[in-house]
């Protein structure tokens, strides 16, 4: 019976149009109903079902969602983000800069806390320097999502694709491979960005450094940080040398752990876990493995037809924008495993569910997120305003990540 595959096109219909009469779902509300439904239907039993559930994913987002909600309560990213930035000496430089800066930032907190903390101090810098605050919004938003390409942190979807294929310590054949033309498309995106949106010459009362709000909160980020770019180093030495490399999931809650041992605060930065994703998280994994043991997509899907790694990339971008780039990475991911994929074709997959985030609004979590708040603030980017610069530079993204994983 194909019950669950019927469920789960009902889901990706929603999680597209993600509007039902006067009532806007948010995707973990229709992946959450999707689990629901497999479980009542009787496609799934609860063993199983909780079996499906992936404990590495599960605490390695939550580790992480401590250690970004520490760094944003605290102040201490947005205050290190200030001293980055006063260093640039002309609107150019400072754009660059932003581009760098928080690309960087996502490829090791996630590209969804960059979004949170970065949206109010883009839109206050770039008064600042001259810069419409639309442009440095959309700079911001290509940053976030070329940035989080290059590890298996990055992003969730990277994760999942790390914590299943055969990558060896995770990091370096993300980094070999996909390491210099992120840096290329990080600098093409700063060329389309001042090519639409050119600096002004009215600038504004410069913006203060924002201190720290809690001193005592920042001390224990950075020293989460720092476990956290420790662990990452030993676990890429340990690939080396051959010995197993730390699980991803005890990088993230080492790098936790100081701040729910150590902080009087640790209740409030629990509590402010983005708990919705864990959620959405779960029930993406009950679903797809109702839908896997169903055998329809083994037998229906040529995956030999989508091994090229253009083909891989293009899929990836296309069909991320209408189910979203974390379950069309869950849906796919085990058919390519299982055709023994090329490392090259793997990272493809990687680079081409998440550069889906340059082209439209809807193509990343991250987006919605950056637009949401901007508009708490009086700044609107439309879908067509994104598209603009969004369809030209994800082509020219697509195109050099795939010249690079395939030669």
């Amino acid at each position: 019976m194909f019950i669950p595959v019927i469920i789960l096109i009902l889901v990706f219909l929603l999680i597209a149009i993600r509007q039902v009469g006067r009532y806007t779902l948010r995707i973990w509300q229709i992946m959450l109903a999707g689990a629901i439904a497999v479980l009542l239907f009787g496609q799934i039993t609860p063993a199983a079902a909780l079996a499906a559930i992936n404990p590495d994913v599960m605490l390695f987002l939550f580790g992480m969602f401590v250690v970004g909600v520490a760094v944003q309560e605290s102040g201490f990213l947005s205050s290190l983000s200030h001293r980055i930035f006063s260093r640039a000496k002309n609107p150019d430089q400072f754009l660059l800069l932003l581009i760098m800066a928080m690309g960087l930032f996502s490829a090791v907190l996630m590209n969804d806390t960059i979004a949170v903390i970065g949206t109010p101090l883009v839109i206050a810098l770039a008064c600042t320097w001259g810069i419409d605050r639309k442009g440095a919004l959309l700079a911001l938003c290509f940053a976030i999502t070329i940035g989080s390409v290059t590890t298996p942190i990055g992003n969730p979807q990277n994760f999942l694709i790390a914590s299943y294929a055969d990558l060896g310590d995770g990091f370096t054949p993300f980094l070999v491979h996909l390491g210099i033309p992120t840096l290329i498309n990080l600098v093409l995106a700063w060329v389309v960005v001042r090519t639409f949106y050119p600096p002004s010459k009215e600038y504004c009362m410069p913006v203060q450094p924002e201190p720290v709000r809690d001193p005592g909160l920042a001390r224990l980020a950075a020293l989460s940080l720092g476990i956290i770019l420790v662990l990452i180093g030993l676990r890429i030495v340990g690939g080396f040398i051959g010995y197993n490399p730390l699980p991803l999931m005890v990088i993230a809650l080492a790098g936790a752990a100081p701040l729910l041992i150590m902080s009087p605060r640790r209740g409030e930065l629990v509590r402010k876990v983005d708990w919705y994703t864990l959620v959405f998280f779960a029930a993406l994994f009950v679903l797809m493995q109702s839908v896997f043991d169903t055998g329809f997509f083994q037998s229906a899907v040529d995956i030999k037809a989508v091994t090229p790694i253009p083909v891989i990339m293009i899929v990836s971008v296309v069909i991320s924008q209408f189910i979203s780039n974390v379950p069309f990475v869950a849906l796919f991911q085990p058919l390519i495993i299982q055709q023994g994929m090329s490392v090259e074709a793997i990272l493809a997959l990687a680079a081409g569910s998440t550069i889906a985030g340059n082209l439209t609004v809807l193509g990343a979590a991250s987006n919605v997120i950056v637009i949401q708040n901007a508009e708490r603030q009086g700044v609107t980017i439309t879908f067509l305003e994104f598209l603009k610069l969004g369809l030209p530079l994800t082509i020219v993204n697509v195109i050099i990540y795939s010249v690079f994983l395939s030669f």
